[in-house]
């Protein structure tokens, strides 16, 4: 005997998913802005200067964005559309490549405690992992085209001109591994490019998984 779970019955559930990874990347970005709000400049110059490099942050943004993009897919699990299919994708892929980036390069370079430390395990461990299970269980899927693939390279690469151009202008950088101070411009600019070969490939890696996992917009046989 067989049964379906039709994709209104599957949506209660993955409303409920998609909530959570809401709640886990734009609640760690919530308490980063409000100790950045209430603490003083830090280690800028000033105050207004803080807040400019905390919305820099490659982690900050991709929180913002699965943060976006997961409170609209909880109003909506089968939401779609040419421009919603890209952002769902960029969300997606730089949410893992934030996970990854930290988890191999940047973990342990700065000794956290308290609101920090709860922030960064929400925003570098918590989101990218729970994005990654909730997309393979609950898409929507199929989405990813290759022109939605192509499409989604463009804020990446945006988002590093402005930090180069930023920080030729300042002299910050938001990470050690695109510091042209240390590194010199050949060093910074071929760090970048491992990453953004390794986003691209797992931008087709996901174009490939889109169809091939389960169709989320049909029902579910189970026997």
């Amino acid at each position: 005997m067989t049964h379906e779970i039709s994709t209104p019955e599957r949506a209660p559930l993955a409303r409920v998913l998609h909530l959570l990874v809401a709640v886990l990347a734009l609640g760690g970005f919530a308490i980063e802005l409000v100790v950045a709000l209430t603490s003083g400049p830090g280690l800028a110059p000033t105050h207004a200067e803080r807040m400019v490099r905390l919305f820099s942050y490659f982690t900050i943004q991709s929180n913002l964005l699965i943060g976006g993009v997961s409170v609209a897919l909880a109003i909506n699990p089968r939401r779609d559309g040419p421009v919603f299919r890209v952002l769902r994708l960029d969300a997606l892929l730089c949410i893992v490549i934030t996970g990854i980036v930290y988890n191999t390069v940047l973990r342990g370079l700065v000794e956290l405690t308290g609101a920090g430390l709860v922030s960064n395990s929400m925003l570098h461990v918590l989101s990218p992992l729970f994005a990654l299970v909730v997309w393979t269980w609950a898409g929507p899927r199929p989405r990813v085209t290759v022109r939605t693939v192509w499409w989604s390279v463009v804020y990446p690469i945006a988002w590093l001109v402005y930090t180069f151009l930023r920080g030729a202008a300042t002299g910050w950088y938001p990470y050690p591994f695109l510091d042209v101070n240390v590194l010199g411009h050949a060093g910074a600019v071929t760090n970048a490019a491992v990453v953004a070969v390794v986003f691209l490939a797992l931008a087709w890696g996901v174009r490939w998984a889109d169809g091939r996992l389960p169709d989320t917009d049909r029902p579910v046989s189970l026997v």
